[in-house]
């Protein structure tokens, strides 16, 4: 059988793990495991990079991190392929939890998307506030506009900004890239569109993207993440301990405080806690 491969940042983080609990002594149990599905845009700003390590080695759990869009995190977890979610797709996350696939629905973090789009600024909406009429201009003039097209939670909430304008876009002008946040903005900077982004997504490439921000701070752009774990009682083989202890740790106000805190390179914050108010 061919061995999967496991990302570098999580070999060296189970390393770490082994080696706290005194180099995986059999005495000590088999191994514990987490399988968490997390969306595109918080695994490639890095943030779970910087925090999984810590993790395992406080608890000796070690995880795998499946970075997918936040509909497809959660079918994964309605099939019991993955033991917790961390996703942002509000509505979408209270449906999970009452159709009993989820438990435990934790508050993380929030960042907020933004619309970006070439320096020329086709469209004529740079400085705008308003998402919903920048929106009606693009497809009013036929500006190229990427969108993921992949039901992740940006997507899912573009899909509601273009209802909340009356329009159903199509036509050559509106590109649906299938991809994930990152892979779409570089398809934006490419072909000189504009795009829906996730502001800590957008913060983390800018240096290397041809996109400038265009319209931010709706109060409708606001991109809140949260921690749900499977519900044992729909999946009996999740490992519904080491989820809840994900969870309780994410939360906990010192990785609050490393969330808040976080930089990619030294760049800007990126993600604002929300589990628990944090000390200045």
């Amino acid at each position: 059988m061919r061995t999967p491969r496991i990302p570098v940042v999580l070999l060296v983080s189970a390393l770490v793990a082994i080696g706290c609990r005194g180099g995986g002594d059999s005495a000590s149990g088999p191994p514990r495991t987490l399988r968490l599905a997390t969306t595109t845009s918080v695994e490639q700003t890095g943030l779970l990079g910087s925090l999984l390590p810590v993790f395992e080695a406080a608890t000796g759990i070690s995880v795998k991190v499946l970075a997918v869009g936040t509909g497809q995190a959660l079918k994964l977890a309605e099939r019991g392929d993955v033991d917790a979610v961390l996703v942002h797709d509000p509505d979408a996350e209270e449906a999970f939890v009452a159709a009993g696939f989820g438990l435990n629905r934790r508050p993380l973090m929030h960042n907020d998307f933004i619309l970006v789009g070439p320096a020329d600024d086709p469209a004529g909406i740079r400085g705008g506030h308003d998402a919903v009429e920048a929106l009606r201009t693009i497809a009013s003039k036929s500006v190229p506009f990427v969108s993921r097209g992949d039901e992740s939670g940006t997507h899912r909430a573009e899909k509601r900004l273009w209802k909340a304008a009356g329009i159903d876009p199509s036509g050559p002008w509106y590109i649906e890239a299938g991809q994930g946040q990152l892979q779409t903005l570089v398809i934006a900077s490419e072909r000189k569109a504009t795009a829906m982004t996730d502001r800590s997504t957008f913060r983390t490439a800018s240096a290397t993207l041809s996109l400038d921000v265009l319209v931010e701070g709706d109060p409708r752009l606001v991109n809140r993440y949260s921690g749900i774990a499977v519900n044992p009682a729909r999946q009996p083989a999740v490992h519904a301990a080491e989820a809840a202890a994900l969870l309780d740790w994410l939360v906990s106000p010192d990785v609050q405080r490393r969330i808040g805190e976080f930089r990619h390179g030294g760049g800007p914050l990126l993600f604002v806690p929300d589990a628990v108010p944090v000390a200045p």
